[in-house]
């Protein structure tokens, strides 16, 4: 192992919030349904991660391969009506498989179904992350997959790689592992090529990768490896490293979160951080503008602070929470821009007013700041 690839496999041991992705080739047989011994495998370990104060998201495949079993199909269908037919089937199968495996640990769980949509639209992204993160925060186990049954897009074109790719940039997690009935991405197919030596570690973005990635996927399953390769790019681009394992392997959650070199390293090149801030900084266009007063106007520029609305001394624009909006000085001076907690309508009764009043304001309170600092970049 490299010097660099053992330093990464370092901070991975030392990650905090971690996505898991597991494949529909790991989670069911055509013939036997959920390979229920596997699943409440995956389950105790999570348990003994989410121990050592850690959060821990899982997004599983699995709902339409459980669904061609329980329908007795035989293959999984290519007319859309079925898929989403077996996918709401499926889905039942599925979650009490979780849900139970988890109990015996004593362990909640919650099912969030989300389509691409849902994290393209900044309203429903930020209500989305708002839920997540109040799941992990309670030591709930959120599990994730794509909502099949009513989404055709997702069910033609889609895959749970990608969604777990954007549900990491979502929670901005430090590691997404993809676990898959492989041990890793190898130099050439290994169902074409089976002494086809694996790679250890790579860097997400390297161009040589996609000649390697393939195009297969499962007959139960959408992916392949090059979507779990383009998955790794996604959640690069918000700093967070990707690790391909194979999901049978014993104590594979446990082991890759321990630092062991299990399967490939895909590494991202930028901090979460520096990935927010860079994808706030390129924004042009903006909704709205706060203007603030100089106390606001200091604090933000020496001391890296949120933006509190008693700094605020007027609101320009229509916006809805979660929009671009420009902080400027009572100058006009452009100072800031971010991403704001509160719609145009609710920030301009929030004027001037301290985080404690807000709930009595507005009648919620949704965060305590208008612009949180990781969601807002300094411009001059």
């Amino acid at each position: 192992m490299t010097e660099r690839a053992e330093k990464l496999r370092l901070e991975i041991a030392a990650a905090k919030c971690i996505v898991v992705k597991i494949g529909s080739a790991l989670l069911t047989d055509p013939e036997k349904g959920l390979f229920q011994k596997r699943l409440a495998a995956w389950c105790d370990q999570i348990h003994l991660l989410l121990e050592e104060d850690r959060r821990l998201l899982l997004v599983s495949s699995g709902a339409v391969a459980e669904g061609v079993n329980r329908l007795k199909l035989g293959s999984r269908p290519v007319s859309v009506h079925e898929l989403q037919a077996a996918a709401a089937v499926g889905q039942m199968g599925l979650i009490h498989a979780y849900e139970r495996a988890f109990a015996a640990n004593d362990r909640l769980t919650a099912l969030v179904l989300l389509t691409h949509d849902d994290l393209a639209d900044r309203q429903r992204y930020l209500n989305a992350r708002s839920t997540l993160t109040t799941l992990l925060d309670i030591g709930v186990v959120p599990i994730v997959n794509e909502n099949d049954s009513v989404a055709t897009d997702e069910i033609r074109f889609g895959d749970n790689d990608t969604l777990a790719a954007l549900v990491t940039n979502l929670l901005q997690a430090d590691v997404m592992i993809v676990l898959t009935d492989t041990d890793g991405l190898h130099e050439s197919d290994p169902r074409d090529c089976p002494t086809a030596p694996m790679v250890p570690f790579a860097d997400a973005g390297d161009e040589r990768l996609d000649s390697m990635a393939g195009k297969g996927a499962s007959a139960l399953g959408r992916g392949g490896m090059m979507t779990k390769l383009q998955a790794a790019r996604l959640a690069a681009r918000s700093g967070s490293h990707t690790v391909i394992a194979d999901g049978r392997e014993a104590g594979v959650l446990t082991r890759i979160l321990r630092g062991d070199p299990v399967g490939t390293l895909l590494a991202a090149s930028i901090t979460p951080l520096d990935a927010r801030k860079r994808w706030i900084a390129g924004q042009l266009k903006a909704k709205g503008e706060l203007q603030l007063d100089s106390g606001a106007v200091d604090a933000l520029q020496r001391k890296g602070v949120s933006l509190l609305a008693v700094g605020v001394v007027a609101v320009r624009g229509e916006f809805a929470r979660g929009d671009m909006v420009r902080c400027v000085d009572q100058g006009g001076a452009l100072v800031a821009q971010g991403l704001i907690n509160y719609s145009s309508i609710d920030a301009s009764k929030l004027v001037g007013a301290h985080s404690d009043e807000i709930n009595e304001l507005l009648g919620y309170r949704m965060e305590s700041e208008l612009l949180h600092r990781d969601n807002l970049v300094l411009v001059n």
